[in-house]
């Protein structure tokens, strides 16, 4: 496996927004932090095997969505849509391998939407923000 600078700045991304909003979520919604922090370390594997993944998802939804525009509300509604579209059928990957009932695999993807639509724009900031980050700096020569 080739890396380069793209697929890991998306898997830090990913991994570093996992763990903040994640934990955040977990935290309010009353885990405590050892079963937070245990949720959050299994999170890594499948983000080390989904970032880049959905990185190119995300770039080529994006270059397909430029025909309504690129300004602010453009780009959160591709950003959101392309969150969406990719998380919520890997979401409902990682419950049927937990034995889930149809019914709750239903109401717990239906909850998710909300937050996941939520999410998909600050995501892209960041996202971007950390490509910027791992871009190699011309160093001029004197």
């Amino acid at each position: 496996m080739v890396f380069n600078r793209d697929m890991l700045a998306d898997t830090f991304a990913m991994i570093t927004f996992g763990i903040v909003v994640g934990m955040s979520v977990e935290l309010l919604a009353g885990l405590s932090f050892e079963q937070s922090l245990q949720s959050r370390l299994m999170s890594v594997p499948v983000n080390l095997l989904t970032a880049r993944a959905y990185g190119l998802y995300r770039d080529w939804l994006i270059r397909r969505g430029r025909f309504i525009g690129n300004g602010f509300m453009q780009m959160t509604l591709l950003d959101a849509l392309a969150f969406l579209s990719f998380q919520i059928p890997l979401y409902a990957l990682l419950l049927l391998s937990t034995g889930v009932n149809l019914e709750q695999l239903l109401v717990a993807c239906a909850g998710q939407i909300g937050a996941m639509l939520i999410m998909g724009r600050p995501y892209g900031i960041y996202l971007q923000l950390c490509r910027n980050w791992f871009k190699p700096v011309a160093i001029p020569v004197a």
